[in-house]
């Protein structure tokens, strides 16, 4: 009797769990494909390749959105990959268990906890008032860098815990020093989980709307250097769907949005199995 009760309990947890599966890709599709049949009718070569001009009509394309885009994220991504990584290797390997450490990771973990307004509220404070940044591209960066941090960091140590203890002994036996074994040993062993969180901030950057809103200014001009203002494609949507009355070309922005998405997390698994294979060997 007990057996059957606990074979009933399986075949229930095994369907509750298959059930929550389905429903949560059926949202998803859902979503996607909303976005995109409401989106990709409106996608032309013209709105790709042109800037928006502003008024109620919402005429013009994306072109600058698109070029404040990619500056955003390259600069964003270049700040954010030395501390990121260095903070994790320096939790992992070199810290010692103390206060300090724990209140390291405290401040990590209620980072990562805090609204990405309040991170811009930060910015627009210090990098756009305080520094004299102004409304740009740089000011914008370097309060998503603030924001991605405790991401990266986060991504970074459990990759580098994940790697096996037997691979850090191997290195000492052949007389390589701490560094040398961090760096030729454990860091390419856990490479698939650091590219991994790299891309998951990437992706993170291109939504973002609420920091980037009082630090970036929104302007819909082509960014011409790091101190200029512009606005992101994720940051468009939010003026087209409030600020005028375009709403096709908010929904066509949307589905450019979510393709982007989609390319990342394709490239996302695409490079963590990829480099999974070259570490056990396989071709």
């Amino acid at each position: 009797m007990a057996q059957v009760t606990a074979r009933s309990k399986q075949k229930i947890a095994t369907a509750v769990i298959w059930a929550s599966g389905v429903v949560t890709a059926l949202i998803l599709l859902t979503i996607v494909l909303y976005i995109l049949a409401k989106g990709l009718p409106y996608v032309n070569w013209q709105f790709l390749t042109t800037a928006p001009e502003g008024g109620l009509s919402g005429e013009g394309g994306i072109s600058s959105a698109i070029i404040a885009t990619v500056y955003l994220i390259a600069f964003t991504i270049a700040l954010l990959i030395i501390p990121g990584i260095g903070t994790a290797i320096y939790l992992t390997e070199y810290a010692p268990d103390n206060w300090f450490t724990s209140a390291i990771r405290y401040a990590i973990n209620t980072l990562a906890g805090v609204p990405s307004i309040v991170f811009g509220l930060f910015g627009f404070a210090l990098f756009v008032t305080a520094l004299h940044f102004n409304f740009s591209i740089l000011s914008g960066a370097l309060t998503l860098v603030c924001l991605l941090l405790p991401t990266l960091i986060s991504t970074t140590e459990e990759s580098i815990r994940a790697v096996p203890q037997y691979q850090r002994e191997a290195g000492f036996s052949l007389g390589a020093t701490k560094w040398q074994t961090i760096s030729h040993v454990i860091l390419p062993a856990a490479l698939p989980g650091i590219i991994t969180g790299i891309i998951l901030c990437i992706g993170r950057a291109i939504g973002e709307t609420a920091c980037l809103y009082v630090t970036m200014g929104g302007g819909s001009a082509v960014p011409t250097s790091l101190l200029s203002g512009g606005r992101t494609l994720a940051l468009h949507v939010y003026y087209l769907a409030t600020d005028t009355r375009a709403s096709e070309k908010a929904m066509a922005t949307a589905a450019i949005l979510v393709i982007l998405i989609i390319i990342i997390n394709t490239l996302t698994n695409w490079l963590s199995q990829r480099f999974h294979t070259r570490m056990v060997g396989r071709t």
